[in-house]
């Protein structure tokens, strides 16, 4: 038995015990849920917030529901800006040194979210180790210990401010944080994954990655390694990604919808067994894992530092919309997800949806945005829908999409409203008309309020779909001073600002 393998066995046996508690939360989420109440409660009584809010005389969640409304960013930013400034016991006793620095989708402003070393090790890196483990746990001849693994993270910099404060993509704030035990079975260098310069920093990457014999893992957001594993082809000459490492076995993914992309990925990885392993890992906190390869959504973390709340999307917003404890929702109901943690975040949204599709366990999927959806025109089209729509017209049409993004167009007097696509194509349909015929026919499939408005071009006309040259939202980001794993492409936007953007680029630059 080599060294390597040594170490994979007795890493299996560790995520094998640790595999133990995630099964207990399972089956007794509200205990564990209120004891987490009661300790960021209990922490945090003596900060500004503690004493504004009275935490020191709650006495169950319902006090604290009732004092508290859902806050969301702009709420916190001024108190977030003195903790930033270096003030002490301001959301959170103690002094926080990182903040994961968040772009939002459809905002240009930066958002800075508190990670304090408690949440970090307790939520963040916990939740790093709960997915290896539950890949062990599914995989018994898992690698990742014996073979070596791809992490694309973001960059961290110093806040211009206070020097004592660094910010950055929470993947780069793990990356910099990571435990000593795993950093021998990673590449690239943690000085390469940490660069600013995101073309330098893929250059390098592959090149440090192609000298390794034996790969099991990658991960990271799919648009960024799809560039990557691209590059990696252009310099090897192979054809996918197995030609190079046979022993790839995982891909743990996150920060967008992975639907579009997964036909890229099947073809660079043409292996009927492979794994992808979706996580959600928000600079909030690090919510859930799949953790059953054969099913398509993920375990709630309960025991991660987090205390939950959802409210259901469609009272979201109303002055009384009540709120519901992890023991109170119900399968199938789109929830605003709040969460309360070790950092001072108080009933916090983070601007996601989700959708409860199984309970005990609690397993989810993320339906969309509470701001990255569509209804110009009542039609109420979510990501969710988006994502099916083009992973469906897709598999008829033997297309593969790379990018997207959607906006309305506004109806006038002479003209009806509808939505315009703005689409790039890894792999052009037969039937471009066909292919935009089909996808608007799957959205009114998906979407009763879509279809409503649709039908007999009453109120809607047919989609707009505009295709774009390879590399154009690539070419844009980087022009945008965009490139980076917190960047995202905005896929649904009910204004016109993005499409308009992208388009004016196009005009403006000869090539591509």
């Amino acid at each position: 038995m080599s060294i390597y393998s040594g170490v994979n066995f007795i890493m299996k046996k560790y995520c094998a015990y640790r595999f133990a508690h995630i099964a207990a939360y399972k089956k007794d989420p509200a205990s564990i849920q209120k004891t987490i109440f009661k300790e960021i409660i209990s922490k945090a009584k003596d900060t500004e917030w503690g004493k504004k809010y009275d935490y020191a005389s709650i006495k169950s969640i319902k006090d604290f529901q009732a004092r508290i409304e859902p806050q969301e960013y702009d709420h916190i930013r001024d108190y977030i800006a003195r903790m930033m400034d270096g003030q002490q016991n301001v959301l959170w006793p103690d002094k926080i040194k990182w903040y994961a620095k968040s772009s939002g989708t459809t905002n240009d402003k930066s958002k800075y979210i508190p990670v304090s070393d408690e949440n970090l090790k307790n939520c963040h890196i916990k939740g790093g180790w709960d997915a290896v483990t539950l890949i062990y746990n599914n995989l018994k001849d898992a690698k990742l210990f014996q073979n070596k693994s791809i992490l694309l993270g973001g960059a961290l910099e110093t806040f211009p401010n206070n020097p004592n404060i660094i910010a950055g993509d929470i993947s780069a704030i793990m990356l910099k944080n990571f435990p000593a035990v795993g950093r021998n079975f990673y590449v690239p260098d943690f000085e390469t994954a940490l660069m600013k310069d995101w073309e330098s920093k893929i250059e390098k990457t592959a090149l440090q990655a192609l000298q390794i014999p034996n790969m099991a893992m990658f991960g990271g957001v799919p648009t960024w390694n799809l560039v990557l594993f691209k590059r990696m082809l252009e310099i090897s000459g192979k054809d996918n990604l197995l030609e190079i490492w046979p022993e790839l076995q995982v891909y743990m993914h996150g920060g967008v919808g992975f639907g579009p992309y997964k036909a890229q990925f099947k073809k660079l990885i043409p292996k009927d067994d492979f794994i992808y392993q979706e996580i959600y890992n928000a600079s909030e906190g690090f919510f859930a894992i799949k953790d059953d390869f054969a099913r398509e959504d993920m375990l709630v973390l309960l025991e991660n530092g987090i205390f939950y709340e959802f409210i259901p999307l469609e009272t979201y917003g109303n002055p009384n919309a009540t709120a519901y404890t992890i023991e109170e929702v119900v399968e199938g109901v789109p929830y605003v997800i709040l969460v309360t943690n070790f950092a001072g975040l108080s009933r916090y949204v983070p601007g996601d949806t989700v959708i409860f599709t199984s309970l005990y366990p609690h397993r989810i999927q993320v339906f969309g945005r509470t701001q990255q959806f569509l209804n110009a025109f009542g039609e109420e089209v979510m990501i969710s829908n988006a994502e099916q729509a083009i992973a469906h017209t897709c598999s008829h049409t033997d297309a593969v999409v790379s990018e997207y993004t959607v906006a309305p167009i506004f109806l006038d007097i002479a003209n009806k409203g509808g939505h315009q696509w703005l689409i790039e194509f890894e792999k052009d349909p037969t039937d471009i008309n066909e292919f935009g015929i089909l996808l608007d026919k799957k959205l009114q499939a998906l979407n009763s309020d879509y279809e409503a408005k649709r039908s007999k071009n009453l109120a809607l006309d047919s989609l707009k779909l505009t295709k774009v040259p390879k590399g154009t939202f690539y070419q844009w980001m980087k022009y945008k001073g965009r490139l980076g794993g917190q960047f995202k492409i905005p896929r649904l936007s009910n204004s016109r600002k993005i499409i308009d953007e992208i388009l004016f680029f196009l005009k403006t630059r000869t090539t591509i």
